[in-house]
C-alpha cells in the first residue's frame, strides 16, 4: 500500500508541475500599435493628427510640433508589463508644458488600456509632470522606465494621478476603455515628448492570441502523458 502511494504521488506531482509551468509560460507581452503622427500645428493650443492602425488619433494642447529626436531606445526602458515593443523611431509630439490648458488625446473608436510613452520628462533639478487628475477614476500603472539613449535619465515616478520626471522616461498604462484621455502639463521644461498606443490583443478582439512556445507545448504534453499512469496506479489500488 505504501509503495502504491509512492508511485501515484510522484506522477501526480509531475502532472501538476507540468500544468503549472505551462500556465505560467503563457504569460506574455503583447504587441502595441503605436501612433503614426502625420502632421502637427504648433501653438497653445496646438494640434496633431495621426493613426494607430485603423484607429484615428488626434491631440489638442500645447505643442511645438513633431520631433524626430526620441529614438525610444534602449528597448528595455520603453517596454515592460504587457508592452512587448517600444515605439518606433518616427515623428512624435514635442511639448514644453507650463500652462493650465487642458490637453486631450482623442481616439476615433474606443481603445482598451491605452499606453502612453514619455521621453525626457524634466531634467536634473527641473521637474516636469503629466497630471491625469481628470481620469482619477480610472487608474494607471507606470511600467518600464530607465535611461534614454539621448539624455540618460531614470524611470518615471507617480504620486496619485500625477506622473513626475527629472529626465524621466517610461510608460504609463491606463486601465479601462477610453475614447479620450485629458491631462495637463503644468511645469515648463524645454523639452519633452510623448506618444500613445494600444494593445492590439485587447482593442481588436479578433486578433489571435499568442501561440504557445514549443517548450510550453512539450510540458503540457508531458502532463497529458502522465494521465494513463495515474489511472493504472489507481486501478491497482482498487
Amino acid at each position: 500500500m505504501q509503495l502504491k502511494r509512492l508511485l501515484v504521488n510522484p506522477v501526480s506531482a509531475l502532472l501538476l508541475a507540468a500544468c503549472a509551468v505551462s500556465t505560467s509560460a503563457l504569460a506574455h507581452a503583447d504587441t502595441i500599435v503605436w501612433a503614426n503622427w502625420s502632421s502637427a500645428t504648433s501653438g497653445t493650443p496646438g494640434s496633431a493628427v495621426g493613426t494607430m492602425g485603423s484607429v484615428g488619433v488626434t491631440y489638442s494642447g500645447q505643442t511645438s510640433g513633431l520631433t524626430n529626436v526620441p529614438s525610444w531606445t534602449p528597448a528595455s526602458t520603453f517596454t515592460g508589463g504587457v508592452v512587448g515593443n517600444a515605439p518606433p523611431h518616427t515623428p512624435t509630439i514635442q511639448i514644453e508644458g507650463g500652462s493650465t490648458l487642458s490637453e486631450t488625446i482623442s481616439f476615433s473608436s474606443t481603445v482598451v488600456d491605452p499606453i502612453f510613452a514619455i521621453w525626457s520628462l524634466g531634467q536634473p533639478g527641473v521637474a516636469a509632470s503629466f497630471d491625469f487628475s481628470s481620469k482619477s477614476g480610472q487608474p494607471f500603472t507606470v511600467v518600464g522606465g530607465g535611461p534614454s539613449a539621448e539624455f540618460n535619465g531614470s524611470a518615471l515616478t507617480s504620486t496619485g494621478s500625477v506622473v513626475h520626471g527629472n529626465e524621466g522616461n517610461g510608460l504609463v498604462q491606463f486601465m479601462g476603455s477610453f475614447d479620450s484621455v485629458t491631462f495637463t502639463t503644468p511645469n515648463f521644461e524645454n523639452y519633452y515628448a510623448f506618444t500613445v498606443g494600444y494593445d492590439a490583443t485587447l482593442t481588436n478582439p479578433g486578433t489571435p492570441g499568442p501561440v504557445p512556445e514549443p517548450a510550453t507545448l512539450s510540458l503540457f504534453g508531458l502532463g497529458l502523458a502522465a494521465v494513463p499512469l495515474i489511472r493504472r496506479s489507481l486501478a491497482r489500488r482498487s
